[in-house]
């Protein structure tokens, strides 16, 4: 991938979050957009959400995205309770 977009949803799920993780979730960004296979993301298919994809930030955090064309975008960042409207 190219690079990536955030989505308005992202952008205000991110403030929210603890300074630590934000600092996890670019690490884990950057091994998304070098090896999106890299066994730390454990990326898998939303189901029921048709081109949703999840990731892990940390064991208690994921984010949510889609991939258009050789971009991502960053659809919500958080708990598991983001989970339920990716």
């Amino acid at each position: 991938m190219k690079g990536f977009r955030r989505a308005p949803a992202f952008i205000k799920d991110f403030a929210r979050l603890p300074r630590p993780i934000q600092d996890a979730f670019w690490k884990q960004l950057e091994l998304l957009m070098r090896n999106p296979h890299h066994p730390s993301l454990n990326v898998k298919k939303m189901k029921g959400a048709g081109e949703i994809w999840r990731a892990n930030v940390t064991d208690g955090y994921r984010f949510t995205f889609e991939i258009a064309g050789d971009h991502c975008l960053l659809r919500r960042v958080g708990t598991h309770d983001v989970m339920r409207t990716p």
